[in-house]
């Protein structure tokens, strides 16, 4: 099948923050185990996914850079005993042909192990031997089904062994291998007939175009299971206990006998953080230290107190919202605006980030400790590695966005060797199971994710409207929704639409119009950073209840916009207000005003009171467990009416925290719950125009705007 060109196309923002690759075999790194996988990161935001499920699968298993010595580090693992049984090479934002491709050993299909390349790994592999790798006139972005083909003895590959013929992965390239190496052959294809995977079984040598790691892969781990079991003939005996000891060696090794100063949110990820070091040094060396920031929510602080108080730690409660609320920090040699006139994401991460190692440091002080001689330890997870593009996990990745336990300063103190991170190889749900291990309850391990910088992320800043190509975009996501007969689009542009609709088996809806909004979202297309559009769906029937609302056709609107219009890369349902149910009664395809909107204590406490009510709903109707994660934001936009804004639900369902897909409504979550959280939002938070809904799968989306 042809394929078509995209209608926008916009490329990730560039890369401000490169790091070398650092060549040093470092031990910390090193797993000791007798059995061991070696992955190497060509700069994916998957890196640390591929990691943890080849953990999960009882296989011991190292991250490394993707430039490292490699005969250098097979003889250092030999002579602790240990055997590197095969070598995954991750997917990376890159084209092999590009000035920017990562370095890489040259050895590294000639060190005599099995080799897995996932996606950017197997356009290398296939480059090297000879094959073609070009760009493509349209991406696959997204989940898709491929077909699993025969090889020549009329069974699948290896790879593939006890799998279906038809398989649902999920796809994010623009490269493309267009022809097989000498040596290879094609072992699937995708649903427009690109080649999707190959190999060469006679060097060991396969690769997928997919990403086997993730969720939104159904069998990934099964794939991923075939090529450590049946291919590189693992024993599959590494255990969670391991990492537990290992973590608690670890601990012991870096601070002996000096004190650790913990920092805690009330989350699972520091309250399992704490757990662990207590179990390592004894609680008569650990501080508690919970600095409340002025974006907690609503009497969170006080939460976190009682529920720290199982771990029988010496807890120090702080109030530095006003510090918060006036910090400044330094990037690249220039001072930031202070935080509460601040709309850049990234420098909103990095004043709070910094601001939280100041005040630290300040109560190290008050305690009569020299801050040189205490450590420091942070819940830091690799998710929040890989999306800031620590050096600890790549340096090549894309910076998606700075983690507030990971900005310069964090970074400065990194290198003095006094920040203790135990957690840095987990994911959120190992950490869950460590904490159980650990005898922590229920309610403390089962919390809802917040994040560090807490609600300062959740309100999208901005003191303009976003206006970029908007006229032009608007008119697109108009013809694509409505197929407007009017529209002054070229001939050209209406037919690439109508034929990737087509295409992707997306049809219009008769009663969905579409709304640009005029502000812009954080997301993650092709292994890097997007800072886009976000459009709104509605519905011009006047609906009651969000049981009437075509979901069906809302979510295939969502998957398919993103993929044709890259300068977008979220989506939100609009819900009517109560006040004027049909929502066409109002131009809202005609709006490009926002409302000025910073850190201040209105608009904080508009997100905390409607926080509050979600959280409140999700405990009642006993959603906390099956859904992951729901991020309540405050949208800057007021639709017309001036000094108004919105509120957003986003409702995340994943296991990994690094991919993901919104719960759908009546299935995933009642639609008497949604429709609760709506009413009470519309009736008790002031100045609120809309109650949207944010249906984005992660990729395009990141789990939070900012």
């Amino acid at each position: 099948m042809s394929v078509t060109s995209p209608v926008i196309k916009t490329p990730p923002i560039s890369r401000d923050d490169r790091r070398e690759s650092n060549l040093t075999i470092n031990d910390n790194d090193l797993v000791n185990h007798d059995e061991v996988v070696v992955i190497l990161d060509a700069g994916s935001q998957y890196s640390k996914v591929i990691d943890r499920r080849v953990r999960e699968l009882n296989v011991a298993s190292e991250i490394h850079p993707f430039d490292i010595n490699l005969k250098e580090l097979f003889k250092v693992k030999s002579g602790l005993g240990s055997t590197i049984k095969g070598i995954i090479i991750s997917g990376g934002p890159e084209s092999v042909y590009s000035d920017k491709a990562p370095k890489y050993d040259s050895s590294l299909f000639e060190m005599g192990v099995p080799v897995l390349g996932i996606c950017y790994g197997m356009q290398l592999m296939n480059y090297v031997f000879g094959g073609k790798v070009e760009k493509n006139h349209q991406r696959e972005d997204g989940v898709h089904d491929i077909t699993i083909l025969k090889t020549n003895n009329n069974q699948p590959s290896d790879l593939f062994h006890g799998l279906e013929e038809k398989e649902t992965v999920l796809l994010t390239h623009g490269d493309s291998v267009t022809k097989v190496a000498d040596g290879f052959h094609a072992i699937c294809v995708s649903e427009d007939g690109i080649i999707s995977g190959i190999e060469n079984s006679d060097k060991h040598l396969y690769g997928v175009q997919f990403h086997p790691e993730v969720d939104l892969s159904v069998n990934g781990k099964r794939v991923l299971s075939n090529f450590l079991v049946r291919i590189c003939k693992c024993k599959a005996d590494f255990t969670l206990d391991d990492r537990e000891q290992q973590a608690i060696k670890y601990i012991r090794e870096t601070v002996k006998d000096s004190k650790v100063l913990v920092l805690v949110s009330g989350g699972v990820d520091s309250t399992v953080c704490a757990a662990l070091i207590s179990k390592a040094l004894g609680p008569q060396n650990v501080y508690a230290l919970h600095i409340d920031n002025g974006f907690m929510r609503k009497d969170e602080s006080s939460k976190v107190e009682k529920a720290l108080g199982v771990l029988g730690l010496h807890l120090i409660v702080v109030d530095a919202s006003e510090t918060f609320y006036n910090a400044t920090t330094t990037i690249r040699g220039h001072l930031t605006k202070i935080l509460k006139e601040t709309t850049n994401p990234e420098e909103k991460r990095k004043i709070i980030g910094d601001t939280f190692m100041k005040v630290a440091e300040q109560e190290v002080r008050k305690l009569g400790l020299d801050p040189n001689q205490v450590y420091l330890a942070q819940g830091t997870l690799r998710p929040d590695l890989i999306e800031s593009s620590s050096k600890s996990v790549s340096g090549v990745a894309d910076v998606i966005k700075t983690h507030h336990n990971d900005t310069e300063l964090v970074r400065l103190l990194r290198e003095t060797g006094r920040v203790v991170e135990p957690l840095k190889d987990y994911h959120k749900d190992e950490v869950r199971e460590l904490g159980k291990m650990l005898g922590l309850p229920d309610d403390l391990v089962w919390r809802q994710p917040f994040p560090g910088p807490g609600l300062a992320i959740r309100i999208l800043c901005t003191e303009e409207p976003y206006l970029k190509d908007y006229d032009y975009t608007h008119q697109v996501i108009q013809y694509l929704v409505c197929g407007n007969q009017d529209t002054t689009l070229p001939k050209e542009t209406q037919d690439k639409i109508n034929a990737q609709l087509k295409e992707m088996k997306c049809t219009r809806p008769a009663t969905l119009r579409p709304y640009l909004f005029p502000v812009q979202t954080v997301g993650v297309q092709g292994d890097g950073r997007t800072y886009s559009y976000l459009v709104g769906l509605y519905s011009t029937e006047p609906l009651t209840s969000s049981s009437q609302v075509d979901w069906p056709s809302v979510f295939s609107l969502a998957r398919t916009i993103p993929k044709m219009c890259h300068n977008i890369n979220r989506i939100v349902y609009i819900f009517p207000s109560p006040t004027n149910a049909k929502v066409s009664d109002q131009p809202l395809d005609s709006v490009k005003s926002i409302t000025v909107t910073h850190l201040t204590k209105e608009s904080i406490a508009q997100l905390q009171l409607a926080d509050t009510i979600v959280n409140e709903k999700l405990l009642e109707y006993n959603l906390v467990k099956k859904i992951s994660q729901v991020p309540v934001v405050l949208f800057p936009v007021g639709f017309g009416i001036q000094g108004n804004r919105s509120i957003g639900i986003r409702t995340f369902i994943t296991n990994d925290f690094m991919t993901g897909v919104p719960a759908y409504p009546g299935k995933d979550i009642p639609f008497q719950c949604i429709d609760e959280c709506v009413d009470l939002i519309y009736k008790n938070v002031n100045n609120i125009s809309r109650v949207l809904m944010d249906i984005s799968s992660k990729p395009p989306a990141t789990t939070e705007v900012e």
